[in-house]
């Protein structure tokens, strides 16, 4: 899966980095080395994904990713903010502002891939229609009803949100910051930390029955496979 990326980050040995790499993989990208410039380029064409710094020279991260949620033409556009700055209360304020997803610097551009192939999937789900189906779960996306051999099974409004989640990013990882920014968008105060573990150790008793893991990627978060697919348990 290949996008148009533009990259907004101001030290031009990691923005000529990013680019590279992102290139290799066949990705189209553009570069912004400011917020004006960043501004310009968005005016000028929309990406599939911006990649946003937060320590810009002339305006931060965070103050762009709600100026671009807050315009209808790029309210839907998916922000992957590339910072280094690593604390909790960092992330948090990075996803209330609008981002899709949180990365700390340093990483590894394997992982950046599969963040970007999963806010790609999330902005451009196959088939989008209300009902989702794996293994003998029927989940409909409307009335967030879920159903497992025929029997209802009662789910919370996060579980709800994350099997959601889960479910339209079949095959790929879903990060803890990807599941605090969909509770954060259906209403739900943020939660980072393991906020996430116990609503996943909860989601896999209550679909334990349905053919359906959800493994723990570890240092970067889960991963829903059918039975057949993901083998005995470790």
């Amino acid at each position: 899966m290949t996008a148009s990326i533009l990259v907004v980050e101001d030290e031009p040995a990691i923005q000529e980095l990013i680019a590279v790499n992102l290139s290799r993989n066949g990705h189209e990208v553009r570069r912004a080395a400011t917020a004006g410039e960043a501004l310009a380029a968005v005016a000028e064409s929309l990406p599939d994904v911006i990649l946003l710094d937060w320590m810009l020279p002339d305006s931060p991260g965070p103050t762009i990713a709600r100026r671009l949620r807050g315009e209808p033409r790029t309210r839907e556009v998916p922000i992957i903010m590339l910072t280094a700055r690593a604390g909790d209360d960092d992330k948090v304020a990075g996803l209330e502002s609008g981002a899709d997803d949180y990365i700390t610097k340093p990483f590894d551009f394997p992982e950046l891939e599969a963040r970007l192939r999963a806010v790609l999937r999330r902005s451009k789900p196959a088939g989008g229609g209300a009902e989702l189906a794996a293994g003998s779960l029927r989940f409909d996306r409307q009335t967030r009803r879920a159903v497992v051999n025929g029997e209802p099974v009662e789910l919370s409004p996060r579980e709800a949100v994350l099997l959601d989640l889960l479910l339209t990013n079949s095959g790929n990882v879903v990060t803890k910051e990807q599941i605090a920014a969909a509770w954060a968008e259906d209403g739900n105060e943020v939660g980072i930390g393991n906020t996430a573990e116990v609503h996943i150790h909860r989601l896999r008793r209550k679909l334990e029955s349905s053919g359906l893991v959800i493994r723990t990627v570890r240092g970067l978060g889960y991963l829903l496979e059918t039975e057949l697919l993901a083998g005995p348990r470790p």
